[in-house]
């Protein structure tokens, strides 16, 4: 959805739309304003009505930190631009501020209110479906196919980046403790594990009899171009774009794609952050809590549904 995402204001609870109009009348007759400010700040405070209105809180006097957070969880839900958030924060910090002043409040429900940084947008994840699709796209009746299918099923089971996964080298996988030894950034090593399916790929790649003799000097590489040079990032681009048009996904995937997912899938099923960090090789935490939005999402819903004082 984008913000001409249609929105019925006329759904506003009516106690709400007293108290909108008192502010705004308010708002003129201390800081005057054209008609246009006031227009923006009325829809935009109609729209807060709507969406609290629709779990249930149609007074704003009821208001608490988690009402907007779930308002603000709407906002971000919706694809909306930055600036289109940060304007509507301000109408419904001011908002709130009148109520406090005017005694219908005691404590201000937005203090503390951010919308989410959007300096590093997160790379679009891809369902399991999706995956699965992904990876029995390559022709695995060709060495190039076979090798390609290795690939996925390398990136997506050890989460491992485009540049960790054409630096493979033949010593760094461990077929019997199912292990592949990651150089990550700034040389830090870290272990990865790998699911069966993955060593099953691997294993049958690097014993494939038409995979490319290595050129002098790539004899060590795990995965080669058709030349028998190491794979490089910018050909591992293009092969995962390209397998993604080839099984009908649509949205851009590039190998960080698989990283992604590979992080929302272990999170969807339970597993904790702590691990998921050191699987990522990410040396802080908050690095890898970029990768919980869609899990955060759905533990949310979940909340709501299950618990008994959630509301």
């Amino acid at each position: 959805m984008s913000d001409a995402a249609p929105i019925d204001l006329a759904a506003a609870p009516a106690p709400f739309v007293r108290w909108i109009e008192r502010y705004l009348a308010h708002r003129v007759g201390t800081r005057g304003g054209s008609e246009h400010t006031q227009r923006a700040y009325r829809a935009d405070l109609l729209e807060l009505a709507v969406t609290l209105g629709a779990i249930g809180v149609d007074e704003p006097e009821r208001t608490t930190p988690r009402h907007l957070r779930r308002y603000l969880a709407a906002l971000d839900e919706r694809g909306l631009a930055r600036t289109s958030i940060q304007r509507k924060l301000s109408s419904v910090r001011g908002f709130y501020r009148h109520l406090v002043r005017e005694g219908a409040l005691e404590v201000h429900p937005a203090t503390g209110l951010r919308s989410a940084r959007r300096g590093r947008p997160l790379p679009s994840g891809l369902s399991e479906g999706e995956i699965e699709s992904l990876l029995f796209a390559p022709d695995v009746s060709t060495p190039s196919g076979r090798r390609d299918r290795a690939l996925l099923e390398v990136m997506y089971s050890a989460g491992t980046r485009a540049a960790e996964t054409v630096g493979l080298e033949r010593l760094d996988v461990d077929f019997e403790q199912m292990l592949v030894r990651v150089l990550g950034k700034g040389r830090k090593e870290r272990l990865a594990p790998l699911g069966s399916h993955a060593v099953r790929a691997l294993a049958a790649y690097l014993d494939d009899p038409e995979r490319p003799r290595p050129l002098p000097g790539h004899e060590s590489a795990v995965f080669l171009n058709s030349r028998g040079g190491r794979l490089t990032t910018r050909s591992l681009q293009r092969i995962v774009s390209g397998l993604a048009l080839r099984a009908g996904i649509r949205r851009h995937a590039t190998p960080h794609t698989l990283r992604h997912s590979f992080a929302t899938h272990l999170l969807d099923r339970g597993a904790d952050l702590r691990s998921v960090q050191e699987l990522l090789g990410h040396a802080h935490l908050v690095t890898t809590q970029i990768y919980t939005h869609v899990s955060n999402e759905h533990l949310r819903e979940a909340y709501e549904r299950a618990h008994p004082r959630a509301h």
